[in-house]
């Protein structure tokens, strides 16, 4: 699992993929009230904070040294297979790339970033038009948008866990709830029965398995 080399204090790789993840996602999300930069900018912290500690400083590393090498004898907590700790925790062997774990990360993170594209684009065209926002992924869940988000933040997490990431998800999962609740709000002042009557037939998170059969428009 280790290679015996560090691979830390990278910060040109801190700032670039960074840089790259924050990105991607605001070319899908394209934020633009208040909320939306509130709900971006948690998750581009939790972007940073994931990076940093992936390539720059490991901190996570370094306040569980004591217990790793305890436990891990023959750990280098300075290689950057060392920083998967999942495959250390559950004793998995060889290089944690191929890792179960990781290849779910990897699914998450691909049908995360699918899923907020999709969410975009009915949401733009919905807006443009002045209109309920009722297909594509809007079809089975009110809220794909988060959803999608929560997928990449736990497909992250599955990848390369850290102390701050692990804390600051559950705050993420609590805001990005308390933002839909807002959202809805303001889509029954703007919509009215036509909106109460798609919150009753689509769920807020979890998707339905199946298409409602009612007219929504």
């Amino acid at each position: 699992m280790n290679d015996g080399q560090p691979a830390y204090g990278l910060w040109v790789l801190v700032v670039l993929n960074s840089t790259i993840f924050i990105m991607f996602a605001y070319s899908f999300f394209k934020p633009a009230t208040a909320r939306d930069w509130r709900t971006f900018g948690a998750f581009s912290a939790f972007i940073v904070a994931l990076f940093v500690e992936m390539y720059g400083f490991p901190l996570t590393i370094y306040l569980l040294s004591g217990w790793l090498q305890t436990n891990y004898p023959g750990l280098d907590i300075l290689s950057h297979e060392s920083g998967h700790l999942w495959s250390t925790l559950f004793g998995e062997q060889g290089d944690p790339h191929f890792g179960f774990l990781h290849i779910a990360s990897y699914i998450l993170l691909a049908a995360g970033f699918i899923l907020l594209s999709s969410a975009w684009r009915v949401l733009y065209h919905a807006q443009r038009s002045k209109t309920l926002a009722t297909s594509g992924p809007y079809a089975r869940i009110r809220h794909p948008q988060y959803v999608a988000f929560v997928m990449i933040l736990l497909g992250f997490l599955l990848q390369w866990p850290t102390l701050l990431t692990l804390l600051m998800f559950p705050i993420l999962l609590v805001m990005y709830g308390r933002l839909a609740l807002t959202e809805e709000a303001d889509m029954r002042a703007l919509f009215g029965q036509a909106y109460e009557r798609y919150a009753s037939v689509t769920p807020r998170f979890i998707p339905r398995l199946s298409r409602p059969d009612e007219t929504l428009n």
